[in-house]
């Protein structure tokens, strides 16, 4: 079978379209035909291997040299302890390697798709989609009639976190550029910033939430534009910033939310089938629906990664297969 691997780090032309083995599963998991699979800045992250920590982290999660965690497909076969799923379901969820003709996945991992989901849709929701629903729904525990930025919201995770702020009744602000302002209004934003022309975190005006996918302003001033009980939720990072200072940062801010009501959240998505199962019956309502920019053949699969690292993707950009 045909996947996208890489045997150096380095720019997206380092990977390459090579015929490796045909994975067979274990008892825990499905064997999916692949479809759709999304992209996300973790993939070139790791792919670019800078800074240096970031190596050991693509090693503990076993995802260094074949890139993609988002995926969606049939069900090719299962492992003998296989329960939830039969040969032909429509699934979608994570896995390691997602950019490849065939992917192995533990069963509790993936989610079925409904019937008036696509497989793009569905291969768009994973990283992205869990990383949004958790961080408003479970971390800044939003409230109906609260107001929330989001700072990136015309990319992967900010499209998703201004539609779904919107189902939990928030009053939604959305930052971003120029071209993505209707788009950003279009799927629910009831206030859109273009960073262009103002800077959000000088226009005096305070939040309950503000969820940065971008990391382009400081934490403190990004703690100003709080309310008095206001959550911060930092998740982005700009593309040149230093490991150390961002860290140093980040750890003062916890320390300081010990000592004030305002407080600046770390967080980290974690794998959920439920979470999933409910990310699919929100687009199949028509609730939630996943924005895609681009989508490449898998044998283009560098030029996907290149474009997603340029940083002005709108929404997702996938690999179909």
């Amino acid at each position: 079978m045909k996947a996208l691997v890489y045997h150096e780090y380095g720019p997206p032309n380092v990977l390459k379209c090579e015929e490796v083995q045909k994975p067979a599963p274990k008892d825990d998991e499905v064997l999916i035909k692949v479809r759709a699979a999304s992209a996300n800045p973790l993939d070139w992250r790791l792919m670019r291997g800078e800074p240096r920590p970031v190596r050991v982290v693509g090693k503990l999660l076993k995802m260094h040299g074949r890139p993609g965690a988002d995926v969606a497909g049939v069900v090719e076969t299962t492992g003998k302890s296989v329960t939830q799923f039969k040969p032909g379901d429509r699934v979608f969820g994570s896995c390691r390697g997602a950019f490849a003709e065939y992917v192995c996945t533990p069963e509790s991992r993936i989610a079925s798709i409904p019937d008036n989901v696509t497989f793009e849709h569905a291969a768009a929701a994973n990283v992205a989609g869990l990383t949004a629903l958790q961080a408003l729904r479970d971390k800044a525990q939003v409230q109906p009639g609260e107001t929330v930025l989001i700072n990136g919201a015309a990319g992967g995770v900010g499209t998703f976190a201004v539609q779904i702020a919107k189902t939990l009744g928030a009053e939604v602000t959305g930052v971003c550029s120029t071209r993505n302002v209707e788009m950003v209004k279009s799927i629910g934003a009831d206030a859109v910033i273009d960073y262009t022309k103002q800077d959000f975190t000088k226009l005096g005006k305070r939040y309950d939430v503000i969820f940065d996918c971008v990391g382009n302003k400081s934490i403190a001033d990004c703690r100003r534009m709080l309310s008095p009980k206001g959550r911060h939720i930092p998740i982005g990072a700009p593309h040149g910033a230093k490991l150390s200072g961002m860290l140093f940062s980040l750890l003062g801010a916890l320390l300081a939310s010990r000592f004030t009501t305002q407080k600046t959240i770390s967080f980290i998505a974690k794998a959920s089938q439920a979470d999933l199962r409910l990310l699919a019956q929100l687009i199949a309502d028509g609730k939630l629906t996943p924005v895609i920019d681009r989508c490449y053949e898998l044998c283009d699969g560098a030029d996907a990664l290149r474009y997603l690292e340029d940083g002005h993707a709108r929404g997702k950009v996938l690999i179909t297969v």
